[in-house]
C-alpha cells in the first residue's frame, strides 16, 4: 500500500481465509470463499479458490 498498490490479498491456506487490503480501509477477511473478486481494481478478474485450497 505504501508503494501505491490499490489492492492486496493475503491468502492463508491453512485457515482458508483471504484477507483483502485496500488503501485507507480496514482489512476485510473472507472465510473459505469459493472465489475472490478483483473488482473494481481488476475488472472481470475472479480467482477460483478450489485450486488453492
Amino acid at each position: 500500500m505504501d508503494n501505491g498498490a490499490s489492492l492486496a490479498w493475503l491468502i492463508d491456506r491453512q485457515q482458508r481465509q483471504v484477507w483483502l487490503y485496500r488503501p485507507q480501509q480496514r482489512p476485510q477477511c473472507l472465510e473459505n470463499p469459493v472465489q475472490v473478486s478483483g473488482e473494481p481494481e481488476l475488472p472481470g478478474f475472479q480467482l477460483m479458490m478450489a485450486s488453492i485450497w
